[in-house]
């Protein structure tokens, strides 16, 4: 099964009759995605796309059933739309918003805290493109049209490079199980280890292809992971090896302070902890090609 989500997910989009959320909610149901209804305070009752619209998360789980969400709520008001996905009951949820404040997601990350493991809700991003399972469903703004159906998972904090990787893989015929976008941002929900963990346990997952950049610990930590707990091939690209320390680029979780944060010195942990090195970001789809080779030779 494809992480996540599938074609018979139930989602919940909030942020619903917004612009951008009426943008790409139309996106999600064009590709046949399973959106039961959406959320926009004060227009409950109401319907929108042809789905049912609710003022509270909590009213339209028990209402739909649905256990995934999308947020497309303005930063000022981001943060507390998902701490009530998570009071609601929501099992996933993608945060597409840009320009949450490090100080509220802080405050987001606390208060998830007190729900067991079990029970806490999985948050992908803030600041990301979101989920794809191709072929069964979309939880994000990526052209959908560019993922291929197949036995890879990709995770990326950069959007655009997980275009770049799905197109190139599409391209060599090698379809994608799930993509996942954990965001750019220096406080996100979910890491590449959490991710890595996922794709680990899910039998429709053959190799793993990481997207990472400068700035933060996240890669390392997935590096001593996958090391240590994955069997499953792990192919890494590291964006900013040009990149000056101590200078901010581009996302905000994108600037190095400490040994592991630069790219070339992630590039050397993630090749010490056995994991495959695609040199440039034109190289990502045909570095995942080779190793996918010699998974079917050993076979």
């Amino acid at each position: 099964m494809a992480i996540f989500i599938n074609e018979n997910t139930k989602i919940l989009i909030q942020g619903f009759t917004g612009r951008i959320g009426t943008f790409h909610a139309q996106e999600m149901i064009d590709y046949g995605t399973n959106v039961v209804g959406g959320v926009t305070p004060g227009k409950g009752g109401t319907e929108h796309l042809g789905r049912p619209v609710f003022n509270t998360v909590k009213g339209a789980v028990a209402e739909t059933g649905a256990e995934v969400s999308i947020v497309f709520v303005p930063p000022p008001f981001a943060a507390d739309a998902i701490m009530e996905a998570a009071d609601a009951g929501i099992k996933y949820c993608t945060c597409i918003t840009d320009g949450i404040p490090a100080q509220d997601m802080i405050r987001v990350k606390r208060y998830m805290r007190r729900y067991k493991k079990e029970n806490r809700m999985r948050l992908a991003g803030p600041n990301c493109a979101g989920t794809i399972s191709p072929g069964r469903a979309m939880l994000g703004i990526m052209p959908g049209h560019i993922y291929d159906q197949g036995r890879i998972g990709v995770i990326g904090r950069s959007g655009t490079l997980g275009y770049e990787a799905a197109e190139q893989l599409k391209e060599l015929g090698l379809g994608i199980s799930t993509s996942v976008g954990i965001g750019g941002d220096p406080i996100n929900g979910s890491s590449f280890r959490d991710i890595l963990e996922e794709f680990e346990n899910d039998p429709e997952t053959d190799v793993v292809l990481m997207i990472g950049e400068i700035g933060g610990p996240q890669e390392a930590e997935a590096a001593e992971y996958a090391r240590d707990h994955m069997k499953k091939p792990v192919v890494a690209y590291i964006a900013g090896l040009s990149a000056p320390k101590g200078r901010r680029m581009g996302h905000a979780g994108a600037i190095v302070t400490s040994y592991g944060e630069a790219a070339a010195e992630k590039v050397e942990i993630l090749r010490a902890a056995g994991v495959t090195i695609a040199p440039t970001p034109a190289d990502m789809g045909s570095t995942v090609a080779e190793v996918v080779s010699k998974l079917k030779s050993a076979a």
